[in-house]
């Protein structure tokens, strides 16, 4: 019986370990800037050792958000998003010990980190398996995808990892910029290439409607493709740029940046929304590329193969054609718009006959104390600029879950406008609540709010 159990224990770890070998192969870590053209081991033997080894995999990465998060469901009372969803309320990353974040906020970066007393849910988050990366989709999105296109968006070697409670409601309404008179233009579906016809027919000129099209046609990516190398059981048609912006906005499908070697180093990506894009100017994930018909472009040509064109070529890159393809996909990107906010006046600020005294105090320390509008000045709450927060002053790098937790890097200041709508926040999606991201700048900006102006802060901003 002992013996019995051994062989299973030693089959099992096996298993994980030809997995993780095949990762790093995969990865190319430390070898160079290439991932592998040609797999040497069948699909079948890839795909049966991938899937002994995602149970663990999964654990590991679970035990993590445990360990950093109350992933509860907490809903705030009479706070929804736009068709409704319960926004999650509170902060939800778990503090070290007795500290409180009275003591943090009253300690300096340099303490924090010699003390270790940094959040753990302010380190940067792992992709779901980081050694291995590559977009993974919540499963509200993949089933319904397949029963409107049959087609799978599921991995074998891997499930998201963040509960649905925490995520943008599903279907998101989509606003149009060329008619805000027509409020949610989706008739609360997903749009898909089944239905976006009827749905958009006469809303949309012929540009915008062969872009819609053209935004929700599948094109091979890494992992769902016809090669060997692919993650989908099946040969795959690909993936779509509204599959994970979805109706316009997020469903906060995750990915990693394919700008970074190596595979260590890379950022986990949580998807942004595409609502506002028409007053935004730097995209891309390191904000390299300039317009949304760049990002639109190199979206197909390098991103969708962790920035690898030699792969992409194997793979079937899709390559836009500018001048028409491409200036349609961006023109129907750029008229998404943000979801109304009837407590803000012509300027981006609260109308104070609508508001409450609590959001009318938040929004005094949004522009005064907490230093909020240095980056995010109205009416969209951005500056289009990139910023470097030195989150790392606080803690010392160190290896989480195959990711290297050191510094992030200027990062882009993303437009607050509708921020209810849209968590997880921050660019990795390492804050869960508005209320951790409180937290989290009230640290890292040194600002010392007290309880109360931290919720009255919370208030503003949900009403943006």
């Amino acid at each position: 019986m002992r013996s019995l159990k051994l062989k299973k224990t030693w089959t099992a770890l096996t298993a994980i370990g030809v997995a993780i070998g095949l990762q790093a192969a995969y990865a190319q870590q430390d070898a160079n800037s290439y991932m592998p053209v040609v797999i040497k081991d069948s699909f079948a033997s890839i795909m049966a050792k991938m899937k002994a080894a995602k149970r663990d995999i999964e654990k590991k990465h679970a035990d993590l958000l445990a360990l950093r998060y109350d992933l509860s469901n907490r809903p705030a009372k009479g706070v929804t998003m736009s068709r409704g969803k319960p926004v999650q309320d509170g902060v939800r990353v778990k503090l070290s010990g007795k500290v409180k974040w009275e003591d943090l906020a009253a300690m300096t970066p340099a303490d924090i980190r010699e003390k270790n007393l940094f959040p753990k849910g302010f380190f940067p988050l792992p992709h779901p398996n980081h050694p291995e990366g590559g977009m993974v989709f919540p499963k509200f999105e993949i089933d319904e995808i397949n029963k409107q296109e049959g087609r799978d968006l599921t991995r074998f070697d891997l499930d998201y990892d963040i509960p649905d409670h925490f995520l943008p409601e599903f279907p998101p309404p989509i606003y149009l910029t060329t008619r805000p008179d027509l409020g949610d233009v989706s008739k609360g579906k997903l749009v898909t290439l089944d239905n976006y016809y009827e749905i958009f027919d006469g809303v949309l000129n012929p540009k915008q409607l062969e872009g819609l099209r053209l935004l929700l046609t599948p094109f091979p990516q890494q992992q769902f493709n016809q090669t060997d190398d692919r993650r989908s059981e099946k040969p795959s048609r690909g993936v779509a740029c509204l599959d994970c912006h979805t109706n316009g906005h997020t469903n906060a499908a995750t990915h990693l940046v394919g700008d970074i070697r190596p595979q260590p180093n890379r950022h986990r990506i949580d998807t942004p929304p595409l609502r506002g894009v028409n007053i935004q100017r730097l995209f891309g994930s390191q904000r390299a590329l300039k317009t949304v018909e760049d990002f639109t472009e190199f979206e197909q040509r390098a991103a969708y193969f962790d920035g690898d064109p030699v792969i992409a070529t194997k793979k079937g890159v899709n390559i836009l054609e500018r001048g028409s393809q491409v200036h349609f996909m961006a023109e129907m990107e750029e008229i998404f718009d943000f979801p109304p906010a009837p407590k803000l006046d012509i300027f981006g600020k609260l109308d104070s006959s609508l508001a409450t005294p609590a959001e009318l105090r938040g929004q005094e320390i949004f522009f005064g104390k907490g230093q909020c509008s240095v980056c995010h000045a109205p009416p969209y709450y951005t500056d289009n600029l990139m910023h470097n927060l030195r989150v790392e002053r606080f803690y010392k790098p160190e290896t989480i879950n195959g990711m290297l937790a050191t510094a992030d890097g200027p990062i882009k200041t993303f437009p607050l406008r509708g921020i209810k709508d849209s968590p997880p926040y921050l660019h990795d999606g390492r804050l869960l609540t508005l209320a951790d991201t409180v937290e989290f700048f009230n640290l890292v900006l040194g600002t010392k709010l007290t309880a109360e102006e931290k919720d009255d802060l919370l208030q503003f901003m949900r009403t943006l």
